[in-house]
């Protein structure tokens, strides 16, 4: 099976048709507050020029399932990425509404509790993937800090084997190789590790993220 690899946060179609270019098979749009925040009127300008093969994700933080509905509808995507404290309750009505074409990715923060809250997500019969990334103070996403990728293998990668597992939090094209040797996931997300800037992409680095990813998903 190939690896799954998002290219997130972005806000122009440059830097989403880069990522769709180097062979990403997904792409990212934040819609909570953040420097990389894009309004559902952007992306629907930006998702129709893209290929129709990739995937188009909204990131989305404590949103209620109509405003996520709504913005799916208005944006063109073909996902959603849920933070925070997500019920069931909410992706079964996602996916009520939406079928199977629209992939459901919880999002688990590694740190105390991460273990649990990853084996509660892995039974939400309606989530596709788990995300597992890094957190700080101010910042749930995009933080360009990594967590204990050895702590994650042994408790949360090793314990979700029925569950898709994406890693992500401070991947770069420099430790994404080594971050899929130690973790195994199925897919990887990165964010701050290929940006020139907050929301701004540097295409080379998208470029070696993804060929670093590649080849060392082969090696495995």
């Amino acid at each position: 099976m190939s690896l799954w690899i998002k290219i997130c946060a972005n806000t122009s179609l440059e830097d989403a048709m880069i990522a769709a270019e180097a062979g990403a098979d997904a792409v990212g749009f934040v819609f909570a507050p953040s420097p990389r925040r894009v309004t559902a009127q952007q992306v629907a300008v930006i998702a129709p020029r893209l290929p129709a093969k990739i995937e188009k994700i909204g990131v989305f933080v404590d949103a209620a399932v109509d405003e996520i509905v709504a913005t799916v509808e208005a944006a063109g995507l073909t996902g959603v990425q849920l933070h925070s404290e997500v019920s069931a309750e909410a992706t079964a009505k996602l996916r009520a509404r939406f079928g199977p074409g629209l992939r459901i990715l919880r999002v688990v923060h590694f740190e105390a509790g991460a273990p649990e809250r990853a084996t509660a997500a892995a039974q939400d019969a309606n989530a596709d993937a788990i995300l597992i990334d890094s957190r700080t103070a101010t910042a749930i996403g995009g933080t360009g800090k990594t967590y204990d990728w050895a702590a994650a293998r042994r408790t949360v990668f090793g314990a979700t084997k029925e569950m898709k597992l994406i890693a992500a939090g401070g991947l770069t094209p420099e430790n994404v190789a080594m971050a899929i040797a130690m973790l195994r996931p199925w897919g990887v997300d990165v964010v701050s590790g290929v940006e020139a800037a907050p929301g701004r992409k540097d295409a080379a680095k998208v470029r070696a993220f993804i060929a670093n990813a590649r080849a060392a998903k082969l090696k495995r």
